[in-house]
């Protein structure tokens, strides 16, 4: 059975299950849910705690070892079993699989993983936990759900932000929710339960946004200069490798190329996007981006990336990160000079 994130809480209140899968690349959404579990089956009984973490696929036997294993007490038990890789090979699967066949008795499995790639979710494994189970996955909070987020997280603490208050936190901890727990436990801590107002976090909340190649690529896309000059000294500033970057960059700029000169061949939109696997989500960004840039722009950039290139191999003179911007900056500006 899958959940939403919300709904798990009503579920734990209303009886156990003996499996549990949460999975996502948000930690503090992923961490929380996870402790939930654990305080439910820890006030069910289950007072017994066996921790399993798969590193490199050789732990997989304490799993067999625990569901076969009998407390002397009697006690139940909890096997808290993390695999960081959100895969489990195929030694894990076929574990994993038996397991749900043959569930132990007075025994609840908690699994906490990764995001879960598309496949991994069609595959026995994972089929198999969600016959017998819950499975929750975790996304990662964008727009009016992550305001709505830190709301609630500020009002559990007695806080009420302003509208302008928690647009103003959301921006400096976009993406980081670990950072936005922490911020607003320092406000509670400085201020009390009060109103929160966008002063206070501008004096009080570091800009701690989570940077990467990705978001650099949307805001690309949508033309937003001054939002990916912030990510491109944001991704310096954390010792990002400028190769990183470049790559992430040159693959969106030739995909834009490549889709281009399809569509100009008179190739279905519909087709091309599935084919370079530009889903939902993106299309209106890509539209934009296919829009305000012609041919030999993206010719330029990819001239200018191979410049890049070159001084990062110490081919060339000159400041990667500058070409960086420039070509951060062609790509939002358009059109050749």
């Amino acid at each position: 059975m899958r959940l939403k994130l919300e709904q798990l809480d009503a579920s734990l209140k209303k009886a156990l299950a003996p499996v549990y899968l949460v999975s996502g690349d948000e930690p503090l959404q992923v961490g929380e849910a996870a402790d939930d579990i654990r305080l439910a089956a820890k006030q069910a009984g289950y007072t017994t705690r066996e921790v399993i973490t798969i590193e490199n696929g050789t732990e997989w036997h304490q799993l067999t070892a625990e569901a076969e294993s009998l407390s002397i007490f009697s006690d139940k038990k909890l096997i808290d079993l993390r695999l960081p890789s959100a895969k489990p090979g195929t030694e894990g699967s076929k574990i994993l699989t038996t397991y749900c066949r043959n569930l132990p008795d007075d025994t609840v499995l908690l699994i906490t993983t990764g995001k879960l790639e598309s496949a991994a979710q069609k595959a026995q494994w994972f089929l198999a936990l969600d016959n017998v189970g819950v499975i929750v996955q975790v996304w990662p909070l964008q727009g009016v759900e992550l305001l709505q987020w830190l709301q609630r997280r500020g009002e559990r603490r007695g806080m009420r932000f302003d509208v302008d208050a928690v647009k103003s936190l959301a921006s400096r901890i976009e993406g980081n929710l670990l950072a936005a727990a922490q911020e607003i436990e320092k406000l509670y801590i400085l201020h009390g339960q009060i109103r929160i107002t966008k002063a206070m976090i501008e004096d009080e909340v570091a800009d701690s946004a989570r940077f990467d190649v990705f978001k650099l690529n949307d805001a690309l896309l949508l033309g937003k200069l001054n939002r990916a000059v912030k990510i491109l000294n944001g991704l310096k500033a954390e010792g990002v490798a400028p190769p990183v970057v470049l790559w992430a960059v040159n693959r969106e700029i030739r995909a834009l190329f490549n889709i281009k000169a399809e569509l100009k061949q008179g190739g279905q939109q519909d087709a091309v996007f599935k084919k370079y696997q530009v889903w939902d989500k993106r299309k209106q960004a890509v539209q934009e981006a296919l829009h305000r840039l012609k041919t030999q722009d993206l010719q330029k950039i990819l001239q200018l990336g191979a410049v890049a290139d070159q001084q990062i191999k110490g081919q060339v003179a000159g400041d990667a990160w500058e070409s960086l911007f420039e070509i951060c900056l062609r790509f939002i500006k358009g059109p050749v000079l």
